[in-house]
This record gives C-alpha cells, structure tokens and sequence, in this order.
C-alpha cells in the first residue's frame, strides 16, 4: 500500500520535516533561503559565483581594514588578513574585486600539500603524450602538426594572476598558515619579480616561441611568449590566515598585514541590514545584544549571528519554546577561551 503525500499549507508549524514517517509536499512551500544560502545553475560547477557574489555585496569593512586594503594597492604588496574563522577575511577578497570591477576573484586554497608550482601552472604530459601516440599509431607522425603544447598547459590560481593585462586581477590565498613551512618563502621571488617561467615552453624551437595556454579561470587562452609569463600590473593579492602559525620574517617584511578585529553592536546592524534588510536590523537588537553575550564567552562568527536572524526574521520562526533551544545550537561557540 502507497500512503499518499499530505498536501496543504504550512499551518502555522514552522518545521519542515516532521519525523513522523508520513509523507508530505511541505517542502515544497520552503521560505527563500537566506541570501548567502542561494544556488543557480548558472553559478558555476561549485556554486560560488552567486554566494560569493551576495557576500561581496554585504560585507561592511571598517575604516581599519579600507585603509590597509589601499595601502596595499598602492605599495603593490600582499596583504596579509589575520583573524578568527567567519571574520570575513576571504569575502574581503571578493569585495575589493566588486567595488573596482576587477572580475572575479582567482581562489587559491592552500594544504598541507600545496606547492609554488600548483599555484603558477600545470602541464599535462601525459596527456600529450597520450595524443601523439595515437597520431603516431594512426601512421601520420610525419605529415601531422604536433600536438599543441598549449592545450596541455593550464596556469594555476598565482599564475593567471600575473598574466599581463590592462588591469590587475584579485587573488585570494586562502589559509596560508595550513601551508608547509616552504611554501611562504617560496613566494617572496614571484611576489618580488612579478614573473614566473615554463620551463616546458622554454625548450621549444624559435619557431614556436609564442603559445596559447589556458587558464585557471576558464577564460580564453592567453600568449606565453619564450615561457616567461610577466606580469604588468600587480595582482591585488590578499592572503589569509587563521593566526594558526608565524611566518618568515622576510615573508612579513613584503606583506602589509591587517588584523580584523571582531565587529561592535553598530557594525553587526549594518552587516544584519546589508543582508537581510531594514526590517530585520530592527527586529535584531535583542539577538545581537545575545550574541554580544555570547561572543564574550567563546569565539563566534558573524555569520552565526545572521543565521540566528534569518530564523527570527524570515516568516518561519520557531516557537518561542523551542527557539531557545534551536539559539544554542547556531550560536554554539567555534571554540572557549583558553581550549587547545
């Protein structure tokens, strides 16, 4: 026997999922989801355009981090953003590139893994390898251009960065202190130079000194001339970290560095409003007082804060019994003072 779905309003329940085995269409009448929570099939294989582009939209910097940001514009260095997870160092990014319309941000996640090299590019030998054995199987070795190198060669996140163009692109280094402890310095001579070189382009003929490659951006292919990729404007470089370790003296010297420091009551009612509108920043107070509270006795993100409006604000807040219950767990602290 098949039980039919119920069908119907929400009936004043804000829960979606009853747990009670029966099936349902509720979730067919879902609230919009918060605006830094919205997808499209446009956006992208990963799905970030939209959100990163929502939170570029929000974000509210202070006068502390605008002044460093043009510092670092300025004096063509990278800047350095040290502060707790969710401070908002990594929408920063994606803000500058908004405000000055420099496309969007090339995101470089940085592991334990990571390498100088993943950065500036990838060649695909096997790949070309693979192609010109089966031109070769197919008897035309002799009469057929060889495979074209720049098809097997894809610029990583820093490489495209500093591909020549009319304006400078953003970057984002994201988690630098996750890196091994080579990497930091590994950076300062491109970060001094401005360039970088293939040494597979290096080794072809004069005839082929100029190749077409890809980039990591997806956009078109790009000129290599001699396998030398200068740049000639400086990428707006802006690397993050969590504060987890300390980096190279030299690394310091070459970086403006910033502290976000965590936003006051007036701040968050401007990030709230920015978010979701007028009427929740002045339906928040009371949450944000709540979250001030919080704040003070464990590490929280802002964005924790705007979840807790979000259920307040958006047409399907629970009722006033289980909404304190359902507070502590989206403003359960990410860490206590003193713990690890």
């Amino acid at each position: 026997m098949t039980t039919r779905p119920e069908t119907g309003g929400l009936d004043g329940d804000w829960r979606i999922y009853r747990g009670d085995g029966r099936p349902h269409d509720r979730v067919r009448r879902l609230p919009p989801p918060p605006p830094w929570r919205r997808f499209s099939p446009e956006a992208g294989a990963d799905g970030r355009r939209e959100r990163d582009l929502q939170q570029a939209i929000s974000y509210r910097p202070d006068e502390s981090v605008i002044d460093r940001v043009n510092a670092a514009i300025l004096l063509r260095r990278p800047l350095l953003v040290t502060g707790k997870p969710g401070s908002g160092k990594s929408t920063l990014a994606h803000n500058v590139a908004y405000e000055l319309g420099l496309g969007s941000v090339l995101y470089w996640p940085i592991s334990s893994n990571t390498t100088l090299q993943s950065g500036l590019y990838h060649y695909d030998a096997i790949g070309r390898l693979h192609e010109t054995s089966l031109r070769g199987a197919g008897g035309r070795e002799d009469t057929a251009e060889p495979p074209d190198i720049g098809r097997y060669i894809r610029l990583g996140p820093l490489g495209t960065a500093l591909v020549p163009g009319d304006l400078p692109r953003v970057l984002l280094i994201d988690e630098l202190d996750k890196s091994n402890i080579d990497l930091p310095n590994d950076l300062l001579n491109v970060f001094e130079e401005g360039r970088f070189t293939i040494l597979e382009l290096q080794r072809l003929p004069e005839e082929q000194s100029r190749v077409h490659v890809m980039t990591a951006d997806g956009g078109a292919r790009v000129p290599v001339d001699r396998g030398e990729v200068r740049c000639g404007n400086f990428p707006i470089v802006i690397i993050t970290s969590n504060g987890e370790r300390e980096f190279p003296p030299a690394f310091l010297r070459r970086c403006v560095r910033l502290s976000i420091e965590p936003p006051g009551p007036e701040r968050l009612a401007e990030i709230v409003e920015a978010h979701l509108g007028v009427d929740a920043r002045a339906a928040s107070e009371e949450l944000i007082e709540e979250f001030l509270v919080r704040r003070s006795e464990g590490a929280l993100a802002t964005d924790q804060l705007l979840n807790a409006v979000y259920l307040a604000t958006s047409g399907s807040r629970p009722p006033e019994t289980k909404f304190k219950e359902i507070l502590d767990t989206v403003l359960r602290p990410i860490e206590r003072p003193g713990a690890g």
